[in-house]
Order: C-alpha cells, then structure tokens, then sequence
C-alpha cells in the first residue's frame, strides 16, 4: 500500500508509492500456466477418441490405424496408447487413446509380434516408452489447484497492491499517499496572497520539525486545522506547501476516497490512515474535500445506507477518542463549511479554522508577480495596475490570466507578453472570448450600443459608483455586450447610498432604451434580476427601508438534504411579505426614476458614446472620458493607430538588426576570397 511506511516511493517527485510483487507474481503465473498447457495440450487441444482394448482391436483388424505410441507404465499393469487414424476425412477425428492390460498385449505379441509381416500389425508405424506417470500425474492434477489458489491469494487475500487496487481484502486499507519534502517543489515563497495562513500553518510545519521545542513547555499543538475558502483561493496549494517546507511524512487524501459502495470501507480506511501515521509520527494528514465524508449526520432526508456516517464517527474517535495518541496533525480543506458536523468542529478536534478569502489588492499584486516571473512580460505590464483592474479574482483566476496572454502573445507572434496581451487575457476570463464570428443586425447593434452607452454615462455621473474601465458591443459569452468597472479600492461594506446608486447603473441600460427607442427589449434581464436580488437584500437584510425596520426578514435557511439551502418560512405575517415586495418595488421605481431624468439632462453624452460604439465596438475609460469632456475621439483614434504602425515598424527593424548578419561567399570573413585555381 501507498501508506506503508517502509516503502519508498519509487515513481515520480509527487506520486503515489507503488506496490511492489506484482511483475514477479505475473511472472509466476505464466510458467505456471505455460506448464499446464503443455502438459495438456494433447489430450485438451487434439480431442482424441477414447477406445476400449476391444474396439482398438478391432480397428487394428481393419487397418485403419496408421501410427501408435505404446507408453508402458512402471507397474506394467496397464498399457496407454495413443495413435492417429488412418485415411480419416478432413473435419472427423484423427487421434485416439485407449488403454490395454499387460496380460493381453502379451497374448497380441505371441499371436502376432513374432511375425512382423502379421495383418495386425504390418501397415502400423509404432513405438514404445517406458514411462513413469507419477509426474504427469502430479501435473494434471496438483498445478490446477495451486494456480486456483494462487489466483484466490492475489485477488482475495494479498495486503499488497494489485489491479483491484490492493486486492478484495484490501477495500479497507487507506489510499492516502505519502509525501516527503523531496517530493513536492512548492513552498511557501510560492504562496501569495495569504500571509495569516502561511502564518499559521507555519506554526505546524515547525512542531513537525521540532516537536520538543513546544511539549517542554507542557504546549500541545492544535489536533486540526480546517482551511475555508472559496473554490480556488490557495487552499490545496498551502498545503502542497506544507508538504514542501515540511521534514516529516505527509499524508494526503480526499474526503471521496474514504467513502465506498461497501458498508464500513470507510471506518476501515480512517483507522488504518491513522494507524500508519501514528507509526511515523510526528507527521499531518491532509484531507481535500472533507465536507464529502464530514456532513452533518442525521441530515439524509432521501433514506440510504449510513456509511459515511460510520466513516465520519471513526474519523470522530480518531481525531479525540479514548486511545488517541499526539503527533498527528489534521489540515483539511473545504469551500462549504456550513455542511460540516458540529462534532468535527469543536475545540479538540479541528481546534482552528483558518479563512483563506479572495485575495486584496495587495494579495493580487504578490500572485501577479508569482505568475509573471514564469512567462516573459515587457516592461509595459505593471503588476499595479493590472490587480486593480482584476477585483475579485481568485489565485486560479490570476494564474488562468496569465497563462492565457502568454498564449496571446504566441498567437501573435510576439516576443514577450505585452500589457495588451493581459489585459485581453483578463476580458476573456472575466467574460469570456471575443465572438467576432457572431453576425448581428444594424438594429440590434444600435440596442445594444444604446443600453451599453446607458449604463456608462449612469456609472460615470454616479459619485459612489466604480468608474467604467471599459465598454463594448462585441459579444463575450453569452453577453451581446459588456460595460467593465475598474473599483478603486476594495470594498467590504455597502453603504446605501452607494447602493441606490448601484441600483441606477443596473437600470441604465433599459433606461437608455426607454428614451431612445421607446421599447421593450429582452436585453435586460440580467440587469433587472441583479436589481431584484440587491433590493431585496436592502429591505430583507440590510435594514435600508424605514417602514421595515431594523428586522431581519429573510428567513431560516437549513442544510437538511445533501447541503443543499432549504428556506423555511419566515416568522412574519403576510401583511409583512407584502410590505416586503412595496418596498423593493419602491426602491426600484425611485432609482429608475432618477436614471431616466438623469439621462435625459445627459442625452447627448449618450448618443455620442453609443454612436462611438457604434463605429470603434470598444472603448476604454480615456475614450470615455475624452467623450464626456467634448473631446475629438477621432484624431485620438487616429494617433493611437500611426503610434502603433511606427511601434511595429520598429519592432520589425530591431528583429533584422539582431538577426546574425550571413558571411560572405567563399568561407572568408574579409578580404579577397581564395578562388580554386
């Protein structure tokens, strides 16, 4: 098994130990079988026709027997014979054995032997040998029992690896895989963004390395470490750092392979993980995933077997039970504590629960540099300016931008990765690739220029509101158009005037279509649900509607069937619900108000915006400023282009220089060449 401690890991830096025995056992059972078959080959593959001594007589007497094979046993009591037919048409059989006593193969010898022109014998080629059939015997009838049995102790009964996974007696061993600092190269330079983390796990990593600077002191170093977080904030990564930085073993696994078909697998694979790490301890087990194996118990509201509810007990009395032992350490990762037993999250257990949150400006910088020194980026990419233009990305979300302009800058065959290349990078894991392929009607494009251009001049003339980074009609996605915000600092409040104000830039764009078109478009549907849903969280949680109160009226919710929210009703009357729904219909007829009078005083601003988007697709936040201020777009469009056809002409004079200049003909760098005479 992986988890044994007295193998080594033979694979790869970062695999999974293989277990050892099974070439040889293969090997085994070939000879084996390779002997039998030979051994049985003639009886099994010719199929001979079984006579009896009279019958081989007969067929003797009418010469239909071309050769014979007499093997003459020790005892010499009975006589095999084995012998082809002659002249036996093709598809019938050809071979026979039969059996014949000593006694009357000596009366077949005295009538017809002694004289080799006898009829029984003239027309038949055969020989004799002395044979000892305690072998073939031994063959035929030990060996197929000893490969049976050896088949039922590699699938049944080895401990060991096989293609079962460890064999049917081996469900209940522990896949965790085990890890040492030489088999991971992450460390913990190779985290960012995360510093209260890498703080506290730092503190494990230095009791695994020096346990008896703490226990001197009577300290006892947490039993579990629970890292939450959403999908891709570092949580698996700060572990494989741990394993990095770490000089003991390193246990790790996922909540999903405790869990089988087979009740009690599970509590079988937890007590034998823990058994082999107390036996190399001080070490850390990490567990990926734990919410797949630490649900709340009593919660299967769809019936079912309880087997992860036995696994999640025995992981319980592992962690603090009677007969737990110290020295092994928990980290488990999860993006939805609310599912896990309160049991597994007590003081004694997972004693710290550690928050890895998406990462602050700061922290976007620091994983920018990380992922930058791995790809050639000029001059023109500071790491400063992009994180503020990536808010709410995560780490995945940071290494996925710059890996795809990396592969921007390959497209275009450029020699390192420009500040356009990421910034296009960032639209499209933000929103998706360009889909320029998409072909949309005049009429159409003239929408959605207009709603676009509606939500640009709200967000620009709302004060609490993000600025516009960047606005365009090219469909991304599933959007047919896009307006990006460029905040200026994180924020971690809503104050409700910034609120109500959110609440205009959401409605700008049908609002634009109201006053230009005077119709109803499908465009604003996401626009409309956004507005809802913050509304409602206005009234509901967030106490902004004076006729409510400072109430919470959003209701319980439950995790009662597979994590899944459960909203129970609330405890207020109907009288309530309705004054609920008037006042998000309030707010939301106060901000269209204000939207579509705000509008009308900017009407000009907004038909020159959509008109630009209308002509370039695109606009970044100076082409809109440039708008707003009464600026000539134009001649900044056409400056923009001649600076980038002289940047390319210069880029493509710098490759010729660099190139290595060709000798001239003749072998010589100067002077004459030699010519042949």
């Amino acid at each position: 098994m992986a988890n044994e401690p007295e193998q080594r890991n033979e694979g790869k830096p970062g695999q999974g130990k293989r277990p050892r025995g099974m070439p040889m056992f293969i090997v085994v059972m070939g000879l084996l079988l390779a002997v039998l078959a030979a051994a049985l080959f003639y009886d099994m593959g010719g199929k001979p026709q079984r006579l009896t001594s009279s019958e081989l007589r007969a067929k003797l007497d009418k010469k239909e027997i071309a050769e014979m094979k007499l093997r003459f046993p020790a005892d010499g009591n009975v006589i095999e014979v084995h012998g082809k037919y002659a002249n036996v048409p093709e598809g019938e059989t050809q071979k026979f054995v039969g059996e014949v006593s000593g006694k009357e193969w000596e009366q077949w010898l005295a009538e017809h032997y002694k004289n080799p022109k006898s009829s029984l014998l003239s027309d038949v080629s055969y020989s004799t040998e002395n044979v000892d059939d305690t072998f073939g015997w031994f063959i035929k009838s030990i060996i197929p029992f000893v490969i049976i049995l050896a088949l039922v102790w590699f699938f049944f009964l080895r401990r060991g690896g096989g293609p079962l996974g460890g064999g049917v007696m081996a469900f209940g061993k522990s896949r965790a895989k085990m890890f040492s600092k030489e088999d991971v190269s992450v460390t913990f330079n190779d985290v960012a963004g995360a510093d209260e983390a890498k703080e506290e796990v730092s503190e494990i990593v230095e009791f695994l390395r020096t346990p008896q600077r703490f226990t001197r002191l009577g300290a006892k170093i947490p039993k579990g470490l629970l890292l939450i977080g959403p999908p891709g904030c570092g949580k698996t990564l700060l572990a494989k750092a741990i394993a990095g930085e770490a000089e003991r073993p390193f246990f790790s696994i996922s909540g999903s392979d405790f869990v089988e078909m087979f009740v009690g697998v599970g509590a079988s694979r937890v007590r034998d993980l823990f058994r082999t790490a107390r036996e190399n301890a001080p070490c850390l087990i990490f567990i990926d995933e734990i919410d797949a194996v630490g649900r709340r118990r009593g919660t299967g509201v769809g019936g079912g077997h309880d087997e992860r509810e036995q696994t999640l007990n025995a992981l319980l009395v592992e962690m603090d039970g009677i007969g737990t032992s110290e020295g092994v350490i928990i980290l488990a990762a999860t993006n939805r504590p609310d599912v896990l037993d309160n049991a597994l999250l007590r003081p004694g257990r997972f004693d710290r629960q550690v928050y890895i949150d998406l990462p602050d400006l700061k922290g976007r910088e620091e994983i920018l540099r990380v992922h930058l020194k791995k790809v050639k980026a000029d001059k023109t990419v500071d790491a400063h300016e992009i994180a503020k233009l990536i808010s709410g990305f995560s780490g995945a979300d940071i290494m996925s931008l710059v890996n795809e302009a990396a592969l921007l800058a390959a497209l275009r065959n450029l020699d390192e990765v420009n500040r356009d290349c990421v910034l296009e990078a960032r639209d499209r894991v933000a929103f998706g690739r360009q889909k320029r392929s998409r072909v949309m009607a005049e009429d159409e494009r003239r929408t959605t220029a207009y709603h676009e251009a509606g939500h640009t001049v709200v967000q620009e003339m709302t004060p609490n509101t993000d600025p516009v980074h960047k606005v365009t009609i090219i469909p991304r996605g599933r959007m047919l158009g896009a307006t990006m915000s460029l905040p200026e600092k994180d924020r971690y409040t809503m104050p409700q005037k910034r609120a109500e104000e959110t609440l205009m830039v959401l409605l700008g764009g049908r609002a634009a279509e109201h006053i230009v078109f005077n119709e109803v478009d499908a465009g604003a549907a996401s626009d409309i649900q956004q507005a809802t849903n913050l509304s409602k969280k206005m009234v509901t949680e967030w106490g902004m509607s004076p006729r409510l109160g400072l109430l919470n009226y959003s209701g319980d919710e439950d995790q009662t069937y597979m994590g899944q929210q459960v909203v129970k009703p609330g405890t207020f009357s109907d009288e309530t619900r309705k004054a609920i729904d008037e006042e998000m219909r309030r707010l939301v007829d106060e901000a269209w108000d204000k939207t579509v009078k705000l509008l009308q005083e900017h009407k000009a601003h907004l038909v020159a915006i959509a008109e630009a988007l209308l002509k370039y697709e695109t606009l970044d936040h100076d082409d809109v400023r440039m708008i707003l201020d009464g600026g000539d777009l134009d001649a900044k469009r056409r400056k923009e282009e001649e600076d980038a056809k002289a940047e390319a002409a210069a880029r493509k004079l710098r490759k010729l220089e660099e190139q290595p200049k060709e000798r001239p003909a003749g072998g010589s760098t100067g002077g004459l060449s030699e010519q042949p005479a």
